[in-house]
């Protein structure tokens, strides 16, 4: 057998040292072979430049020497051009014992055997070389002679190749080899080394596996960890200090952790209250990739988590148009559930009358375009609409109603007006029956904030005027719809009655408020949606700023239309009666509502004392100076508002103002009308003629730089002289 790898490295040099002496020039052929069977035996380059500084040198000092013999020179000059070579072979011995050449592994096929045979002998030649001997290196000291690596089997699976073999030493004596010894060897990790245990074994046989190439690390999940949903739901929701102790879940769909749904069920109790900041706190989860929907029983409930929430890409408003005009049921459709289903409220109640709606939405949460929706849907369904809006031009279907309040006066005179409706309908139907003959109303009131808290000046007004429609207008066919920005109790001027009449007279929706006014618990609780804190609801979606900060700097883009996807608008929670608030978002205004109202003209009320009198009556304050004393009957009021500017307003006025002022006495020594009162009418009529333009009678006084209390009785006294004309509390020159 020829010399093995290691001997042939280490005694080359040696060679290459004594070569120069006898070869001459021929010791550069002789160098060039040792390089190419370094090269074949796979060397490691440390190796390989060794050689090479060695074969450069030694050829050099063989040409030398073989001029100087050639020359006739003396002889000990020949010798001494070895002493460089020597010194050569000597610097590539220190560099192959300081260095351990690593282990280099050769492709093998899956059904081949040379690849194998291959690497088993490498394997054996590092073992021999290292741990057994014969071999023995000067300045190296194997690990333990004589202990052979026997029955060797290599294997290879995919990226994890490794080989089993028996240290075998002569009887009598004990393996000594250690894990760390082989792991040095074969330049892997100790952990990558197995040793079988001494005890059960004889003391000169120990099997070893070494797995010389192992696949990546797989995460590892600690034994015990919950992983499904039920198990994440037993180790963290249900246990007493969860957001739903006691609670087992039963998982009906599961397509992912990030999107699944199930039933919570509670043994013979009922679930309760529900926060979902705390739920989503337990499963690791964002709020807004939580829905939960209360079943029929109180001990259960419906539980769905999103990886992308169901409702971003929205319903179009003009995919559902037929589904806006009320149903049989006195149902339209508000929007969509998070589970798909359509999302509808009640305007109506067969049998009964009218009902009553809630709706409690914050700035950008989509509270104008739902009532926007609410007034196409009224529209579609012959009802007739009262609009309240004390935020002049936020409403833009307007055009709907068949009375306009724009502006916080104009807006106090609607509800008047709606008063006065329900005192006339109850003078004529005292014994209501349903249907009536008359088209149902709807009063909406949007930023009913302005009206009705203690800072309002119609605050005392107001409040009566609303707790009495909400009490007593529902079976004369007369339903309130009553928006504000937050469910704080000070935004419905501290009147329970109010809120608990909406609430049981029809259904609620709750949008998105600013933060810290959106909690539906202790005073602000609403049966059916306890828990719910909507200041919660984000105002982007997951992702969102991460695609706003994509900036496109090409310019304004001014024919683009927002997407469902730029923003939470619409997203809340609807309750209907007996129910659970639901998740669900209103419909995308794709197209403006009042386009699809096919331009007819607006649903218009019954002709009635009250309708006919309008002006007066929205011109006459129903209560006095202390907010008591609601005027209580139609009779009443109509005499109230046929007399002119109340008493009770008279004590608001300011003697010492030029308008207030009493004019000369009358004839038969009555008072005459007040200086400058009949003065203004002639400018009003000008302006109206100049214009040619309808206006409100806010716009009037502002142009006129007169206080609007002056000029709407004038206007009033203009109509009834037929001067002028009134349509939707816009006013115009006949």
């Amino acid at each position: 057998m020829g010399p093995t790898r290691a001997q042939f490295i280490q005694y080359a040099p040696a060679a290459l040292a004594v070569a120069p002496l006898v070869a001459g020039p021929w010791s550069a052929l002789a160098a060039a072979a040792v390089g190419a069977g370094a090269w074949a035996l796979n060397a490691s380059a440390p190796v390989l430049r060794s050689l090479i500084g060695c074969g450069f040198t030694a050829t050099g000092c063989g040409i030398a020497a073989h001029e100087v013999l050639a020359a006739g020179g003396n002889p000990l000059i020949a010798l001494g051009l070895a002493v460089p070579a020597g010194a050569a072979a000597l610097a590539h011995h220190r560099n192959l014992t300081g260095h351990t050449p690593a282990l280099t592994l050769a492709a093998t096929n899956a059904g081949g055997t040379a690849g194998l045979t291959s690497q088993a002998q490498l394997i054996t030649a590092w073992w021999k070389e290292f741990i057994s001997g014969p071999t023995h290196t000067e300045d190296r000291k194997l690990i333990q002679p004589g202990a052979n690596l026997e029955h060797l089997a290599l294997e290879a699976d995919g990226d994890h190749v490794w080989f089993t073999g028996i240290i075998t030493l002569p009887q009598g004596q004990q393996v000594r080899v250690k894990a760390a010894d082989i792991a040095a060897v074969y330049q892997i990790p100790v952990s990558q080394v197995e040793l079988g245990d001494p005890k059960h074994y004889a003391p000169n046989a120990l099997p070893v596996t070494v797995h010389l190439k192992v696949p990546a690390a797989q995460p590892q999940i600690a034994p015990g960890t919950p992983t499904t949903p039920e198990e994440l739901w037993a180790a963290h929701v249900a246990i007493p200090e969860g957001a739903m102790p006691g609670t087992t879940l039963t998982v009906t769909r599961y397509d992912g952790p990030l999107d699944w749904e199930g039933i919570a069920t509670r043994d013979r109790r009922a679930i309760g209250t529900v926060n979902l900041q705390d739920l989503a706190g337990n499963l690791d989860l964002e709020t807004i990739q939580i829905a939960l929907a209360p079943g029929d029983k109180p001990s259960q409930m419906g539980i769905r988590v999103m990886r992308e929430h169901a409702l971003m890409h929205g319903t179009m408003l003009s995919s559902v148009v037929d589904e806006l005009s009320m149903d049989s049921r006195g149902y339209v459709r508000a929007g969509t559930y998070v589970d798909s289903r359509p999302a509808l409220l009640p305007l109506a109640q067969p049998g009964s009358g009218a009902r009553h709606l809630y709706l409690v939405g914050g700035s950008r949460s989509g509270k104008s375009g739902l009532l926007e929706q609410i007034l196409l849907s009224a529209h579609r369904s012959g009802i007739a609409v009262i609009l309240a809006s004390p935020q002049a031009g936020t409403i833009a279907g307007a055009s709907l109603s068949a009375y306009l309040g724009d502006g916080l006066d104009e807006a106090m005179g609607a509800l008047r007006l709606a008063y006065a409706m329900m005192l006339d309908r109850e003078a004529r139907y005292r014994s209501p029956a349903f249907p009536f003959t008359d088209p149902l109303v709807l009063v909406v009131i949007d930023e009913a904030h302005m009206l009705l808290s203690a800072s309002s000046p119609y605050h005392l007004e107001a409040k009566a005027i609303v707790e009495q429609l909400t009490r007593r207008s529902l079976k004369r066919g007369i339903g309130v719809v009553l928006a504000t920005q937050t469910p704080l109790a000070e935004d419905l001027g501290n009147s329970t009655v109010i809120r608990s009449q909406l609430l049981i007279g029809g259904g609620a929706v709750f949008l998105r408020c600013a933060r810290g006014q959106g909690s539906l618990v202790g005073a602000n609780a609403v049966e059916g949606a306890e828990g719910i804190d909507l200041s919660m609801i984000p105002s982007q979606w997951p992702g969102q700023y991460a695609k706003v900060a994509d900036r496109d700097m090409s310019g304004l883009a001014t024919e683009t239309a927002a997407a469902p996807e730029d923003g939470t608008f619409g997203l809340g929670y609807l309750l209907t009666p007996g129910s659970q608030a639901v998740q669900f978002r209103s419909l995308h205004l794709d197209v403006p509502p009042v386009s699809l109202a096919g331009g007819e003209p607006p649903v218009g009320t019954e002709d009635c004392d009250a309708w006919r009198e309008r002006d007066a009556i929205t011109q006459t304050p129903m209560v006095d100076k202390r907010g008591k004393n609601l005027i209580g009957s139609l009779t009443d009021l109509l005499a109230a508002a046929q007399g002119g500017p109340s008493s009770q307003e008279a004590p608001h006025h300011n003697p010492s103002t030029p308008y207030a002022t009493a004019g000369p006495a009358g004839p038969g020594g009555a008072p005459g009308a007040p200086e400058g009162q009949e003065l203004i009418k002639p400018r009003i009529l000008e302006l109206l003629q100049e214009q040619s333009i309808p206006m409100t009678a806010e716009t009037i006084a502002r142009k006129l730089e007169t206080p609007a209390k002056r000029i709407k009785p004038r206007l009033s006294e203009l109509k009834k002289q037929n001067k002028v004309t009134n349509e939707n509390g816009l006013w115009r020159a006949a």
